[in-house]
């Protein structure tokens, strides 16, 4: 129980800016429990949601939705957020992967970056706006846990463009007990969503899963293969595919 604590720690350590604690097997053991990175993402979105609704008590529900992304990005410490300004560089850059990839790894942020985490955040705030008060905070744990499930799927199904922190994860998820680390990650999401929001959870993980297939297919064009920024991205815009697709069928339901 005392190592599995450890392990717990460093994930929350390597997910957010929560300071519990942080020591030199973070990255590894980030890599090798990724398949827990839902059960984060589940406890970010608690944070969230809890602080939208206290504010939908107050405020105007499009300024609710911009502070409460802005508190998304806050405690994620814009890591993320990062991945997905750099991937949009290097997609719209015109060269060959090896060069994208270089593109990507510049401090500066082009035009494409600018674009693409402008209209992700943007949206992703108006989105958050349109969620009821009644079920903001399952809405916010159900796409966290999405944002993060589909960075596992794409370490799971990608293969790593070039050595760096992606390796670690690309490994540990093609490593012993391939399936195994799917399969968890995939009940865990689909364990959380369910019993919360029913087939609008439902929907919203599988909204997740697929977003995070493009991006794979994307990224192994432009850069032969998946980076720490393109999970960086997945996670933005599997989130914001959640988030569109509980704002679609709750229409329906």
């Amino acid at each position: 129980m005392h190592v599995m604590l450890k392990e717990i720690k460093n994930l929350i350590a390597f997910l957010t800016i929560i300071p519990v604690g942080m020591n030199s097997d973070c990255l590894t053991d980030a890599a090798n429990y990724m398949y827990l990175f839902p059960l984060i993402g589940a406890f970010i979105g608690v944070l969230a949601g809890i602080f939208a609704w206290l504010l939908l008590n107050i405020l105007d529900a499009s300024i609710v939705g911009i502070l409460t992304m802005g508190s998304i990005l806050l405690i994620t410490g814009l890591h993320h957020t990062d991945g997905l300004l750099d991937f949009g560089d290097g997609i719209m850059y015109q060269g060959p992967p090896e060069k994208k990839i270089e593109i990507m790894h510049d401090q500066q942020t082009g035009a494409g970056g600018l674009a693409l985490g402008l209209v992700a955040i943007l949206t992703t705030a108006f989105c958050i706006a349109q969620l009821s008060q009644n079920f903001i905070i399952q809405s916010l744990i159900v796409c966290e846990a999405s944002a993060k499930l589909a960075m596992v799927l794409m370490a799971w199904v990608g293969r790593s463009a070039h050595k760096g922190m992606n390796t670690c994860f690309v490994n540990a998820m093609h490593g012993e007990h391939r399936y195994i680390r799917l399969v968890a990650p995939l009940f865990i999401a689909f364990g959380i969503a369910l019993p919360l929001m029913g087939v609008v959870g439902f929907t919203a993980i599988i909204a997740g899963l697929v977003a995070a297939l493009v991006i794979v297919g994307i990224s192994n064009r432009h850069f032969k293969g998946v980076t720490g920024d393109v999970f960086g991205a997945g996670n933005e815009l599997a989130r914001l595919s959640s988030l569109l697709a509980i704002l679609v069928v709750v229409r329906w339901v």
